[in-house]
């Protein structure tokens, strides 16, 4: 039978000394799509139902676009971080290792993708 101290049960797992800041960037990224995700809304859906040509020039408008841009880069980076916190919380071994690169390499491609759509569009 081991009698183990609470300090003892507590060895290696402890901080990684990221987690403030970790919270702090979910934080500032919820707030940036608090405001820009009305904002994508309201320009995404005027162009909703318009032809391809109207809905391009449109798109070559700066806000549009900008707005379209910003709602993509901040939302795939607030994915990135959440689900890699969910990973981290509820997955281990080799597998944890895996699907936090899966997830990194999927959010930066689909915002990469978004973007060039974007800008392909806007162009």
């Amino acid at each position: 039978m081991a009698f183990l101290t609470d300090r003892k049960r507590a060895a290696g797992m402890g901080s990684a000394k990221s987690g403030t800041m970790h919270h702090w960037h979910m934080m500032v990224s919820s707030v940036g799509l608090l405001i820009l995700t009305p904002l994508f809304i309201f320009t995404f859906g005027y162009a909703l139902g318009l032809p391809y040509d109207e809905a391009a020039a449109y798109y070559a408008r700066p806000f549009p676009a900008i707005v379209g841009i910003l709602t993509m880069l901040v939302g795939w980076f607030h994915f990135k971080g959440g689900v890699q916190t969910l990973i981290e919380d509820y997955v281990q071994g080799l597998a944890r290792k895996a699907l936090i690169i899966g997830t990194i390499c999927l959010s930066y491609a689909a915002a990469a993708a978004g973007v060039f759509a974007i800008v392909r569009i806007a162009l």
